[in-house]
């Protein structure tokens, strides 16, 4: 079997969500309604009394927070994987 690069894999998880979390992003700033209530159906909640505040800093700390987050778990992820096999 073949083993994974936890390190490797971690930053491609960093990188595939940093992706997404761009194009979220972009989404709710370009189609705030639509992303109000997408949110609230993923979350089971009505959200439409609510209204996004997206500012500069926080993009930049959710997508450092989520990119590190996935990164962590994916090297993790990996490293348990290799003991596994």
């Amino acid at each position: 079997m073949m083993k994974l690069d936890a390190i490797k894999f971690g930053l491609a998880s960093a990188y595939a969500v940093s992706i997404v979390w761009i194009v979220c992003s972009l989404l709710v700033l370009l189609l705030p309604s639509m992303s109000m209530n997408m949110g609230g159906y993923m979350m089971h909640a009505n959200f439409s009394g609510m209204n996004w505040h997206m500012g500069l800093a926080g993009f930049l700390f959710g997508l450092f927070l989520w990119a590190f987050s996935a990164g962590i778990f994916a090297s993790l992820m990996a490293a348990i994987y290799n003991r596994l096999i």
